[in-house]
């Protein structure tokens, strides 16, 4: 996977997270410089709208893309009490 996206809010909100360099390279074509610290610390938070625009580009583009939303990942991987 080279980009992951986790839906992280009822608004459908996504936190953008590259996990490859391929996948961070890509990003950076697309965001601007001064974004690139937060892309590389997976702060970036985009919109439903805009990650449906960046997920059909980037798979365009040949990348392997996941979504996934924060109550799907508990559930895979639940937290240890």
């Amino acid at each position: 996977m080279d980009i992951c996206l986790i839906t992280i809010d009822n608004n459908s909100n996504k936190s953008l997270q590259p996990k490859t360099a391929i996948g961070m390279l890509w990003l950076q074509t697309h965001f601007e410089n001064d974004q690139w610290e937060a892309l590389s610390n997976s702060t970036v938070i985009i919109s439903e709208k805009n990650s449906k625009l960046l997920i059909e580009d980037a798979m365009n583009a040949g990348l392997d893309i996941q979504c996934f939303s924060d109550i799907s990942m508990l559930d895979v991987f639940p937290k240890n009490n």
